[in-house]
């Protein structure tokens, strides 16, 4: 049931709101689709990550690692590493958005960046809520269609190394990863991440390094007490 207290026009506000958000981050799937056939993939295999992995920055690694010709293992461990901030997410959504059960379990597929920071700004539940559904199912609909789009169009493109394209999964993954860097302290994290994948190329299987260099990330982010600011850019410092 809505809040008393929660104007119709605040509900839209936040829907306008999540929609934009929605579209600007699923366009994004285009790339996504395109730099997945170029690293090996079918159209259907691309399709089918989308649909059931959903989280970008996992999504561009683990194809990054089948370019580099990495294992299915190693690829699937460090898109599972990345993935796993969502877990932090998660302890913090659900309190707020209090649903249990089958809901419960559909709001954790659509658990990312983008939906999390746009429900944990809301001043009420209800409006949490909006801003949650909105942002994930639109992100869900439009980054899943635009990764077909992306996909087929690379597809047709024939070898990808024709047109460079073989570079435009790290590309990509650097575009993911660049709005982290205007705290400092991750870009200390970045250069020491780069530092040890750098060492670890020579001496190890393909994939390992790119495991290795989150790993990195993810000690610090458990030794660290300071949050990260550019988490969540809307939500109050």
């Amino acid at each position: 049931m809505p809040d008393a207290a929660t104007p119709p026009e605040d509900r839209g506000a936040v829907v306008r709101d999540s929609i934009g958000v929605g579209v600007a981050t699923g366009l994004y799937g285009t790339s996504f689709g395109a730099v997945a056939v170029a690293s090996g993939l079918s159209v259907a295999q691309t399709c089918v990550l989308s649909l059931l992995m959903f989280t970008g920055a996992s999504q561009f690694s683990m194809v990054g690692v089948f370019a580099a010709g990495g294992s299915p293992a190693a690829a699937s461990a460090t898109a599972l590493l990345l993935g796993s901030r969502n877990t932090l997410y998660g302890l913090r959504v659900a309190p707020l958005l209090g649903w249990n059960g089958v809901r419960r379990v559909g709001a954790a597929h659509l658990l990312i960046d983008e939906s999390t920071a746009m429900s944990i700004t809301r001043p009420t539940p209800e409006l949490a809520r909006v801003g949650f559904l909105a942002t994930g199912l639109s992100i869900f609909v439009l980054w899943n269609a635009f990764t077909l789009v992306g996909a087929v169009a690379g597809e047709a493109l024939g070898d990808p190394r024709a047109y460079g394209l073989d570079a435009a999964v790290g590309a990509a993954f650097l575009a993911l990863l660049w709005p982290r860097l205007a705290d400092r302290r991750n870009q200390l994290v970045a250069l020491l991440a780069v530092v040890v994948a750098l060492g670890l190329v020579p001496v190890t299987a393909a994939g390992v390094p790119v495991l290795a260099a989150g790993g990195v990330a993810l000690l610090v982010g458990v030794l660290s007490r300071r949050p990260d600011p550019t988490e969540f850019p809307e939500a109050p410092r």
